[in-house]
């Protein structure tokens, strides 16, 4: 939800998620398959709001969330809908890149999807007043931090470790990432890839997926109960 990366080692997409959340929060549910709208997803769901921050559909489309849009804002009191619940609606439609100009986001925290449809990457930002709608190079290679929890100075620092992590690399793998998402500056509890602030805010689980042609997989795997969960499925 608060870090993402996405990786195109030789046409396989690898989309890495690291969930930084309040300790207080009921624990999430593993993955497992949904049918909405008519459509397999497959996601881990968020218990207390019933969304989720990752989910790829039976069609290889991918989807992550992360808090914030383009600036750290100052949350309202009351909001509509969750944020992980208009994920859900924006995957479980026809086309997720096209639902993203008709969805109505009036009192919708602001938040940014990292979406892969088709061998497309799109980044996805509601700021509270307005959707941004940006077609990436998906032949390269990308981290976002959440503006919410990492101040622009931190998040080019987090940028800087994953190119400097990727720069020597004639292949990645789906467990370089792993590896990057779980080992990076672990002695930096406040800003690392995971995070543990006085014990209020941690980084709960890591969640990918890999895109390979027809054939997806996604992991996720518990911090907290060190636990993972692995599936697999081939796309329609």
């Amino acid at each position: 939800m608060c870090t993402v990366s996405f990786v195109n080692n030789n046409g396989v997409a690898i989309i890495t998620s690291n969930r930084d959340e309040k300790v207080i929060r009921p624990e999430a549910l593993a993955p497992r398959n949904y049918c909405l709208n008519g459509k397999n997803i497959t996601y881990p769901k968020d218990s207390k709001a019933g969304g989720t921050w990752f989910a790829v559909d039976e069609n290889g489309v991918a989807l992550v969330l992360l808090n914030g849009g383009i600036k750290k804002h100052n949350p309202a009191s009351l909001y509509r809908k969750s944020r992980g619940l208009i994920a859900l609606d924006i995957i479980s439609g026809l086309s997720p890149k096209d639902f993203w100009n008709e969805i109505n986001l009036d009192h919708i925290e602001p938040f940014t999807l990292v979406l892969y449809q088709k061998e497309e990457l799109y980044e996805l930002i509601w700021d509270g007043f307005s959707k941004w709608k940006k077609l990436l190079d998906q032949t390269k290679n990308y981290i976002w931090s959440s503006v919410t929890l990492y101040p622009e100075e931190i998040r080019k620092r987090r940028s800087d470790w994953f190119f400097n992590f990727l720069k020597d690399k004639n292949e990645i793998t789906a467990l370089d990432m792993l590896d990057f998402h779980r080992n990076t500056q672990r002695n930096d509890s406040e800003n690392g890839l995971i995070i543990n602030r006085e014990n209020t805010l941690k980084t709960l689980s890591v969640t990918q997926v890999v895109i390979r042609q027809n054939k997806c997989t996604m992991t996720y795997h518990d911090l907290i109960k060190t636990k993972d969960f692995s599936t697999s499925f081939l796309s329609i």
